[in-house]
């Protein structure tokens, strides 16, 4: 899975930038923004905010992108994933709960 990789090379060559142009203005490593995009490496959290930035576009349009990647990466080698995801689901929704009645 590489959501993330592949929308943020579809938005440089949406807007004719180069790697090395927007590795540059994202101040990350060319090689590093390459292996982002063909989903061989995944960017830091802050490496992503600056990609978005750089694209300007708002991290609500990217970043699900970016963190569905990393659950998926995390899960994917479970024996139940869909099981031990929705715990994590039940989870961040008590935790919405707690935070509403506080």
């Amino acid at each position: 899975m590489n959501q993330f990789g592949e929308r943020i090379k579809g938005l440089r060559e949406q807007q004719s930038l180069l790697q090395r142009q927007v590795a540059h203005l994202s101040d990350i490593d060319t090689t590093m923004l390459s292996k982002i995009e063909r989903g061989e490496r995944s960017a830091k959290t802050q490496q992503a905010h600056l990609i978005c930035k750089t694209f300007n576009v708002p991290d609500s349009d990217v970043m699900p992108l970016w963190f569905a990647d990393k659950v998926y990466d995390a899960a994917k080698g479970e024996d139940v994933p869909l099981k031990e995801l929705s715990v994590a689901e039940k989870e961040l929704k008590g935790r919405g709960k707690k935070k509403k009645n506080t």
